[in-house]
């Protein structure tokens, strides 16, 4: 396992992450002692970080989670949750509002077990007005930071651009990172135009979702999932390559995503002890960089072909 440091936070993490959402029944429900051993076993290997919110399961996650935290030494890790997204009886919700950010955080360490947040995030930002979050949310999280309730403060979303207007428009120093899903993995790399940026703000960068919410799997992505048809077909197509060279593509898509030292850390979801061995082991083999290219050429040749016949 390497660490990198998460921009200039003192946080020195693991280059794979514990993503936590799975502890809530995002994807599909879990047994619980099981989600709690997946914990454990992530900690024992050397992971060092892990990211969760409120948000997912509806505060379940969470739940789940301060449960194996509590037996679990407190300098072992960094803990990330966020504000924003919430949800109750299965209907979403967001307030980004100041008092609800700050309600919020209290609500999360006592759910965790825990009374400090190493990071805490504006959760999805493109759900909210933008202007709130520079104005309002954030300078409520900056205030838990110079109380010492929190570490550092991040934003999170999928949209890139988002990111960046919320940082242009924010006082230096008031975002350390930002985690982004889906934008650094083998079917769209996105996020390596937005490297030098980040890196100019001594902003850290956190990677989210390598095998793109299911894309970069033999099971498939599940049928919401929002890629463009041409996207899919291609990911199936790499998919059937990777299968025929007795190769997972899971294997590569996770070696993929931490091969970048300019991004601290990659986080992947699981609520199952043994996917979390399997994606240890696939990231301490040497990745096959022939492969990588053949993938790459297929999903974007794939692509080509789908926009040209559209």
């Amino acid at each position: 396992m390497q660490y990198h440091e998460i921009g200039k936070t003192g946080m020195k993490v693991s280059s794979l992450s514990f993503g936590a959402s799975s502890l809530g029944g995002v994807f599909h429900d879990i047994k619980e002692k099981e989600g709690i051993t997946a914990v454990f076993t992530a900690i024992e290997s050397g992971i060092n970080f892990i990211d969760v919110s409120p948000y997912y399961g509806h505060y379940k996650a969470e739940t789940v989670l301060g449960k194996a935290l509590k037996d679990i030494p407190r300098d072992r890790y960094y803990l990330s949750t966020k504000v924003g997204r919430y949800g109750k009886d299965g209907v979403n919700t967001w307030d980004y509002s100041a008092k609800r950010a700050t309600e919020s955080v209290y609500e999360s360490m006592e759910r965790l077990n825990i009374d400090f947040i190493d990071l805490i995030n504006v959760h999805d930002i493109e759900f909210a007005d933008l202007n709130q979050v520079v104005s309002e949310t954030l300078p409520a999280l900056v205030e838990l930071r110079e109380k010492g309730v929190v570490g550092h403060v991040g934003i999170t979303d999928l949209q890139l651009e988002n990111l960046k207007w919320v940082i242009d428009h924010s006082p230096a120093g008031t975002v350390e990172s930002v985690l982004n899903f889906c934008h650094y993995c083998l079917c769209d790399d996105k996020l390596v135009d937005f490297l030098d940026y980040f890196e100019e703000k001594g902003i850290g960068i956190i990677n989210a979702s390598p095998l793109s919410m299911g894309l970069l799997t033999e099971r498939g992505a599940p049928a919401w999932h929002p890629a463009p048809k041409s996207l899919a077909a291609a990911c199936r197509k790499a998919v059937q390559h990777c299968k025929a060279k007795n190769y997972p593509i899971e294997k590569l898509a996770m070696q993929f995503s931490v091969s970048n030292p300019r991004i601290a850390t990659t986080l992947f979801s699981t609520a199952n002890p043994q996917n979390v061995k399997n994606n240890i082991a696939f990231i301490e083999a040497p990745m096959d960089e022939e492969l990588v290219r053949e993938v790459r050429e297929i999903i974007g040749d794939q692509q080509r072909v789908s926009w040209a016949n559209s």
